[in-house]
């Protein structure tokens, strides 16, 4: 208990530096020392336990749309590197979606709701592959990867890209589908919103999805040393919650002109893209997560669950 104090003294300034930068004048965050306290302090003492210096620490943070998974993520990170000495890289899946222009040519060759950047096979994840493969390497060199602007639809210029200058200790790797798996077959033929039943008939996109999630994700899933997963009780918060995340979008947005920040109306159908997903995850991923986060209606930690 008085290290978990004694980490908090140490920690809090920049936790709370951190989480001002994402607050609004509407939107507040509530218990922050208990959420930090309580419950992202103690996590990280369970991941510096399982860190191991000789390889980097692979940890999946999944969870739906809005769930504060940067948040987290970021307070993580904080916390293991100013506390614990442990050199961590963080990057969001989101980072790593296909360019425009490559996703034009996908949604031509597959089906046209490819064009809408979110499900498993609209990134490019073998900039993970590399970066793994090169931290087993005997030399590494440093690499990058690549960032995504949501405000403009696109990948960011090389030169903004992440700089990666030596092996991580901790690798923090989150997204809203980190740790998905495929749905059986069977179940893709029952359309569940109004998107999937107009721009889906003929089930083609679903069983993309699904396919990427059965080969390419579950490669990449496969390689996880441990899997948070941020539970909120139903798809109708995620929902609200995303709505928040993108009027902050248009907050922040600079260049207004070139804005692909959305409207109310195409955040929802947008989001009917990861329901399929989303709610497969909210059934499944609960039972093989390393350590359940549940959330309550306020968007708060209510409790935690350690699996393994």
């Amino acid at each position: 208990m008085q290290s978990i104090a004694e980490c908090y003294r140490k920690v809090s300034k920049d936790c709370f530096k951190f989480i001002r930068s994402q607050e609004t004048s509407k939107e507040k965050f509530k218990n922050k020392e208990k959420m930090i306290k309580s419950f992202l302090i103690p996590i990280s003492f369970w991941i510096s336990n399982r860190a191991k210096k000789s390889k980097p620490y692979l940890i999946g943070l999944g969870g739906g749309q809005g769930t504060g998974k940067t948040t987290i993520s970021s307070i993580l990170k904080i916390v293991l590197t100013k506390y614990f000495k442990l050199n961590v890289f963080k990057i969001s899946i989101d980072d790593l979606y296909k360019t425009r222009k490559d996703r034009i040519k996908l949604s031509k060759k597959i089906h046209p709701l490819l064009m809408t950047r979110g499900v498993p096979g609209t990134h490019d994840i073998n900039f993970i592959f590399d970066l793994l493969k090169k931290t087993k390497g005997k030399q590494f060199n440093q690499q990058r990867l690549p960032k995504f602007n949501k405000a403009i639809d696109d990948r960011l210029k090389r030169k903004s890209w992440y700089l990666v200058k030596r092996v991580p200790d901790v690798i923090i790797f989150e997204g809203w589908c980190v740790g998905a798996r495929a749905e059986k077959n069977i179940t893709l033929k029952k359309s569940i919103n109004s998107l999937e039943r107009t721009a889906d008939k003929n089930l083609r996109w679903r069983k993309y999805v699904n396919g990427q999630l059965q080969t390419k994700y579950k490669k990449l899933f496969s390689k996880l040393d441990c899997l948070l997963f941020l539970k909120a009780g139903n798809f109708k918060l995620l929902q609200s919650w995303r709505l928040k995340q993108e009027a902050l979008l248009k907050l922040n947005s600079k260049n207004k002109a070139n804005s692909k920040v959305m409207s109310k109306n195409e955040v929802l159908t947008f989001m009917q893209t990861y329901q399929r997903v989303t709610q497969n995850m909210f059934k499944f991923a609960p039972k093989y997560s390393s350590i359940v986060l549940n959330l309550n209606s306020n968007h708060q930690i209510k409790s935690i669950k350690y699996n393994k």
